[in-house]
C-alpha cells in the first residue's frame, strides 16, 4: 500500500487546509526547513497534532530533545562536527545499538554515514531541527548556541538574529542541490568549523549584496585567483585568494547551482537563491573553462526590480507620459534598445508592472526569465527542447495575448512574428542592441524586415544608458573655465557651480553611488512613418524627429550634469555626445532650431518640404 505524506494525512485529520497546505508547500520550495516545521512555525497545526501525524508517516517515534540528558561516554561516540552538520544527536547506547535523534531518519546516506562513523547499530528518533540545534550546542557546546523561541519551531536563529547572516534556497527539484544547500546552511552556522571555500563564497556574496554589484567575477590566474565586484557598471577588485582554494570554490558555486562538478571543459549554466536580512537575490551562474580553470560569474538580480516605477529609474517626466500613452493603446511595438547592461529589461518590466491588471492577459517570452512577476505567464526559452523565441511566439499567438513581451528580437523570424503580432491587435514589448532610437530602425531593416511594416507597426522606441550617480560626498565649486569651455562648446549654456566627486567609505572612495538612466524616445510621427516607409537615412530620419520635438540622449545626460546627478567625466565615458547638428530648412536652408515650427527666413513649415501654399510672408529676417 502507498504510504501518505504528511500533507494528506494531516488534511484527514482536519489539522490544514487544502489553502494552508499548498501555502507551506509553495514556502518550503528548495528550504531547508521541512513542511511540518513551517506549518508548526506558522501556527498552523500544533505540536502534538504534527508529532502524532509524523510517527504515522515515519514510523519513527519522536523525542524532545530539550529535555534529555546524554552522558558523555554516548556523546564521545559522535564527533561534534558531525552532529551539527548531520543534526544529529546520540541519546543514548543499549548494547550495540545508539540511539539517535535526527532530524531526517529516513535519510539512509545519513545512517549509513552514522553507523560507519559510530561502528554501532543506529536506532533513528525524530527530533525538530530548532530542537536539535539547541540540545546539539548545550551538549557539545558552541558560540552559536540559541534556543528556538518556540519548542519545535524550526527557526534558524542565526539567520534571523544576525542581519549578516545568509539563507540558501534552492531553484532546483534536484535532491542532491537541496542536500548541498543544507549542508550549506548548517557549515554556515558553525562559524568556527566553517571550510575557507564557504567562507570565500558567503564573504563574497555577502559584500556584492551590500554594495549592489551586478556581477561578481572569480577569475583564476597564474599565481592566484582574483574575485572582483561590478559595481555601478565598474569592475573592482574585492579579494585575492590562494590558487590552492580555486578548485574548491568553484565547486562549491556549482553544487549550489546545480552543476556537474565533475565537468570542467564545458561551459555551464546554473541559478540558486540567497535570502540576506530579509532580502531576496537570484544569482545565475556562469562558468567558462580559461588557460588557468574555470572563471565563474555570478549575476546578482535584485528582486524589487521589476516593482520599479518610471520615475525612479529616472526616466524624464515628458518620456514617462508618452511612453503611457503609448502603453494603453489596444496594439502596437514598443522597443527599447541599448547595450548589455543599459537596463533595457527593468524597463521593460517596469513597463509590465504598468500594464498588468486582471483584465489583461500578459504573456513573456525571455532567455532565461530573469524576475517572477505575479500576474504575468512566463515562458523560458530552451533551445534544446526546440523552444526558441519564434517558436513561442507562434503558440503565444493562439493563447489570446493582450500584452506580449518578447525578451530579444534577434532574428528575422522572431521580428517578423512580432511585426505581424502588432499589426493584428496585440501590444508587443521587445528590445534590441543599437546605440540610438533610430539606429533600431536601421537594425530591423538589415534583419530583413521590410520598411512599409516597420512603419506600421512600430508606435515608439526607447534608446538608453546607464550613468554612475554622485555620492552624497559631492564638493560644489565654482565653474570652472574648462569645465565651462566644454559645455559651450555642446551648446548649453555653463552654470555658476560645478559638482565634482570626493569619496568617502560609503561610495569606496570612487565619489559614485548608484547609477541612473539617460534616454530617449523616438515617436513614431506620420511624417516619420512615411520617412520609414521610404527608407530614408538615419539622420534624415533623427531630422525630423528633433523638428517633431524629441531630444537626444546627450541633451537629457546634459541636464544631468547641471542639475549635480552626474559628472561631465561620467557623461562622456557612456555616452557619445556629439556636437549638436543644425537642423537646416528644406526650401531655403536657413539653420532652424529644433522648436522651430516654420522657417523664420521664409516662412516654409519645417516638418515636410516647404511648398508654395505652406509659405507665409517672412518676419523681415534675410540673410
Amino acid at each position: 500500500m502507498k504510504r501518505k505524506r504528511l500533507g494528506e494525512v494531516l488534511h484527514e485529520r482536519g489539522h490544514v487546509s487544502v489553502d494552508d497546505l499548498n501555502r507551506a508547500l509553495q514556502e518550503q520550495r528548495g528550504k531547508v526547513s521541512h513542511l511540518g516545521e513551517i506549518l508548526l512555525q506558522k501556527g498552523t497545526v500544533s505540536k502534538d497534532e504534527l508529532i502524532k501525524a509524523l510517527g504515522e508517516v515515519t514510523t519513527v517515534p519522536y523525542v524532545d530533545c530539550t529535555t534529555v540528558a546524554v552522558p558523555k561516554e554516548v556523546l564521545a561516540l559522535l564527533p561534534a562536527n558531525m552532529a551539527r552538520r548531520c543534526n544529529a544527536l546520540p541519546i543514548s547506547l543499549e548494547d550495540n545499538r545508539l540511539v539517535v535523534a535526527m532530524a531526517e531518519p529516513q535519510n539512509l546516506q545519513i545512517l549509513d554515514e552514522l553507523r560507519f562513523k559510530t561502528g554501532r547499530q543506529i536506532v533513528p528518533r525524530l527530533g525538530f531541527h530548532g530542537e536539535l540545534r539547541a540540545a546539539i550546542a548545550k551538549h557539545y557546546g558552541s558560540d552559536t548556541t540559541a534556543s528556538p523561541a518556540t519548542p519545535g519551531i524550526a527557526r534558524n536563529d542565526a539567520f534571523h538574529d544576525d542581519p549578516e547572516a545568509m539563507e540558501f534556497i534552492s531553484s532546483s527539484e534536484q535532491q542532491r542541490n537541496i542536500e548541498a544547500m543544507r549542508e550549506m546552511q548548517a557549515e554556515l552556522l558553525q562559524k568556527s568549523k566553517t571550510t575557507p571555500a564557504v567562507q570565500v563564497v558567503a564573504s563574497t556574496i555577502r559584500a556584492a549584496v551590500h554594495r549592489s554589484a551586478s556581477d561578481i567575477h572569480i577569475e583564476p590566474q597564474s599565481g592566484e585567483t582574483s574575485i572582483r565586484l561590478r559595481v555601478d557598471g565598474i569592475l573592482r577588485e574585492f579579494q585575492r585568494i590562494p590558487k590552492a582554494l580555486q578548485n574548491s570554490v568553484t565547486s562549491r558555486v556549482k553544487i549550489l547551482s546545480d552543476m556537474d562538478i565533475s565537468e570542467r571543459r564545458q561551459p555551464q549554466d546554473g541559478r540558486f537563491l540567497v535570502r540576506i536580512a530579509g532580502k531576496r537575490v537570484d544569482l545565475r551562474v556562469s562558468t567558462l573553462p580559461t588557460q588557468y580553470g574555470e572563471k565563474v560569474v555570478m549575476r546578482l538580480l535584485d528582486s524589487d526590480a521589476p516593482t520599479r516605477d518610471f520615475d525612479v529609474l529616472g526616466i524624464p517626466q515628458s518620456i514617462i507620459d508618452d511612453l503611457r500613452k503609448m502603453l494603453v493603446l489596444p496594439q502596437g511595438m514598443i522597443l527599447v534598445t541599448g547595450p548589455t547592461g543599459s537596463g533595457k529589461s527593468t524597463t521593460l518590466y517596469g513597463c509590465l508592472n504598468y500594464v498588468r491588471k486582471p483584465s489583461i492577459n500578459v504573456v513573456t517570452v525571455e532567455d532565461p526569465v530573469e524576475y517572477m512577476i505575479p500576474g504575468l505567464n512566463q515562458v523560458q526559452v530552451n533551445v534544446k527542447a526546440g523552444l526558441t523565441f519564434a517558436t513561442s511566439l507562434r503558440s503565444i499567438l493562439r493563447q489570446d495575448p493582450d500584452v506580449i513581451m518578447v525578451g530579444e528580437i534577434r532574428d528575422k523570424e522572431t521580428a517578423e512574428i512580432s511585426i505581424k503580432a502588432a499589426q493584428t491587435g496585440h501590444m508587443v514589448l521587445s528590445t534590441l542592441h543599437t546605440n540610438d532610437a533610430v539606429g533600431a530602425v536601421t537594425r530591423l531593416l538589415d534583419i530583413g524586415v521590410p520598411g512599409y511594416q516597420i512603419a506600421a507597426a512600430v508606435t515608439s522606441i526607447v534608446a538608453q544608458r546607464l550613468v554612475r550617480r554622485l555620492c552624497g560626498c559631492r564638493r560644489t565649486v565654482p565653474t570652472t573655465r574648462e569645465f565651462a569651455s566644454q559645455l559651450m562648446q555642446l551648446g548649453v549654456t555653463p552654470p555658476e557651480q560645478q559638482y565634482i566627486p570626493t569619496g568617502c567609505d560609503e561610495c569606496d572612495l570612487t565619489g559614485y553611488k548608484g547609477r541612473v538612466g539617460i534616454y530617449e524616445m523616438l515617436s513614431f510621427t506620420p511624417a516619420i512613418r512615411e520617412a520609414v516607409r521610404e527608407g530614408s537615412r538615419n539622420d534624415e530620419i533623427r531630422t525630423l524627429a528633433r523638428r517633431n520635438g524629441m531630444r537626444l540622449m546627450h541633451e537629457y545626460a546634459l541636464d544631468r550634469i547641471i542639475d549635480g546627478t552626474t559628472t561631465l567625466e561620467e557623461v562622456q565615458r557612456v555616452v557619445p555626445i556629439e556636437q549638436p547638428a543644425a537642423v537646416n530648412c528644406a526650401h531655403c536652408h536657413w539653420e532652424l532650431s529644433a522648436s522651430n515650427l516654420f522657417c523664420p527666413n521664409c516662412g516654409a513649415k519645417t516638418g515636410t518640404p516647404g511648398r508654395a501654399d505652406e509659405k507665409r510672408e517672412p518676419q523681415g529676417v534675410t540673410h
